[in-house]
């Protein structure tokens, strides 16, 4: 461009194509709807043996950590491929909460300073960790995003509720966003240490358990004080944000492909139903919204990878745009299955489902869009 600004690379590397490889291959072989399904009934948190194999084998925990502490120093490119196969086979791994939030939570921190360094190295290693703010949290609301909000004494210990967590059954470290005696914190908490009470909520996405935490007294690590904790809480919810939009391409993407496949083999009349013409269109249209959504979500994950001073716009837009787009994806999904999309034994309602709950987390597509008018100074009349 003339004027020096970078253009946006919304292809995809050999590496990332590579990395796509292995993880597609590993979530199809452990991630099937049987096995999804099978956990859901079993009333598991997550999948940990899914996790410990795409985490530390596959060594996707550790993209976005920095080599020093024991990551691959990769980018939100990659992460955001993840995300997308994470999407496409509703995986019930904390990805996009732990190596995602949390660790772009602590890179905001100063990462010289030990508890940092440690929290990143175990991170980047497999162990899980949850920025425990409320999953429809968006990155334009003011510190602390948790409500009512949680307060920290003098001594560090830290009091209040949390609700609906996403993944904090599944958390070894939780990192809490409180009000200090100097103002705006992040601590970190042992999920496991006294004081900490994790309650399971009912959520509409079964993939995604969602909890509420209470403090009463727990010990707290501060990790950042005042607008560093405040930049570190937004830098992280932006970028989950920004990812998620990936997560929503990888859903509508698997649905999409799955309708075409089960309308070309159900007959009606003698002919396949994807034969007719109506159906035809209602699938072209869909696969033009994903192609959209596919440049929308790759701008976002490059604007994070990059820096680029866009980044706010390029996530609003992401999100704006994708969650939708993952809704009706599933929806027509469910609709052109008939009565098997509504089984239990047919995997088309996770999805549903799973859009439905990503549609309202990290900031529903009316806040991003209000965001956005903000970002670009086109305010509503």
């Amino acid at each position: 461009m003339t004027d020096g600004t970078p253009v946006p690379d919304l292809l995809y590397g050999g590496s990332e194509d590579d990395l796509r490889a292995s993880v597609r291959a590993l979530l199809a072989a452990r991630s099937d709807p049987a096995t999804v399904l099978a956990d859901l009934e079993a009333g598991r948190p997550c999948d940990t043996g899914l996790w410990e194999a795409l985490a530390g084998g596959i060594g996707t925990a550790g993209l976005l950590v920095p080599e020093e502490f024991g990551g691959a120093g990769a980018s939100a490119r990659e992460a955001a491929v993840v995300l997308e196969e994470t999407g496409r086979s509703v995986a019930r791994v904390p990805y996009l909460t732990s190596a995602v939030i949390a660790v772009s939570a602590l890179l905001g921190c100063d990462t010289a300073r030990e508890p940092v360094a440690g929290l990143l190295t175990r991170l980047a290693a497999g162990a899980v960790g949850v920025l425990a703010v409320p999953l429809p949290t968006a990155p334009y609301q003011a510190f602390p995003a948790a409500r009512p909000t949680v307060l920290a004494g003098a001594d560090g210990a830290l009091r209040g509720t949390v609700t609906t967590v996403a993944d904090a059954r599944c958390a070894e470290v939780l990192l809490v966003p409180a009000d200090g005696p100097r103002g705006p914190a992040l601590y970190a908490v042992d999920a496991s240490a006294a004081g900490v009470a994790t309650t399971a909520l009912t959520p509409l996405d079964l993939t995604r358990p969602l909890a509420a935490l209470t403090l009463d007294g727990a010990a707290g690590t501060p990790l950042a004080t005042g607008e560093r904790a405040v930049a570190a809480v937004r830098g992280a919810l932006t970028a989950g944000a920004g990812l998620l939009a990936s997560e929503q391409l990888g859903i509508a993407e698997w649905c999409l492909t799955t309708a075409v496949a089960y309308t070309g083999t159900r007959t009606q009349f003698g002919r396949p139903v994807g034969s007719f013409q109506a159906l035809k269109h209602r699938m072209a249209a869909l696969w033009l919204d994903i192609a959209a959504a596919r440049a929308a979500a790759r701008n976002a994950a490059d604007a994070l990878a990059t820096g680029s001073p866009d980044t706010p716009v390029a996530v609003a837009v992401a999100q704006a745009y994708c969650a939708p787009v993952a809704v009706r994806a599933a929806e027509e999904c469910l609709q052109l299955h008939g009565g098997t999309g509504m089984t239990w034994e047919h995997p088309v309602h996770l999805f549903l489902k799973r859009a439905k709950s990503d549609e309202s987390a990290l900031g529903a597509p009316g806040r991003h869009r209000a965001a956005l008018a903000e970002l670009v100074e086109l305010p509503a009349p």
